[in-house]
């Protein structure tokens, strides 16, 4: 589940990139999926994710899509919510045991839990510092 939501989350990512880079019309669901190194209906899949997160418009058709707003105000963070499956954590963690006599097997999974969603948030609060727009320029400028 985990590298499903990475690898996701990169192609998004990887869409938005090439949406804000390539003049209109020209980023199809072929043209992303070749630079991608994918299949088109993957690409499909998630530009639909990505619309229905606010972050493109896509147009059936040869117009292909666009971002639907400007690249400085689209965060990665807005990325990885479109890309999550709500209420999923992203490090899920073991059962446990149930058993009554085995105190620390009930204790470590809650434990646990703890210490990755409080990780989860703090990459989470991380991505909200960068920008589609950041990224942009870190590719121009190298």
């Amino acid at each position: 589940m985990t590298a499903m939501v990475a690898t996701r989350f990169a192609v998004a990512i990887h869409i938005l990139l090439l949406l804000a880079t390539e003049p209109a019309g020209q980023a199809t669901s072929g043209r992303i999926a070749d630079s991608v190194g994918t299949n088109p209906v993957v690409i499909r899949r998630l530009a639909g994710q990505l619309a229905r997160a606010g972050l493109v418009r896509v147009r059936r058709g040869p117009g292909g899509a666009e971002l639907a707003r400007p690249a400085e105000s689209i965060t990665l963070a807005d990325v990885w919510a479109a890309m999550r499956r709500p209420n999923l954590p992203l490090l899920p963690t073991h059962r446990g045991t149930q058993r009554a006599t085995e105190t620390l097997g009930r204790a470590v999974p809650g434990l646990l839990r703890g210490v990755l969603d409080e990780a989860e948030q703090a990459m989470e609060a991380r991505l909200r510092d960068i920008t589609l727009q950041a990224l942009l320029d870190r590719l121009r400028h190298g």
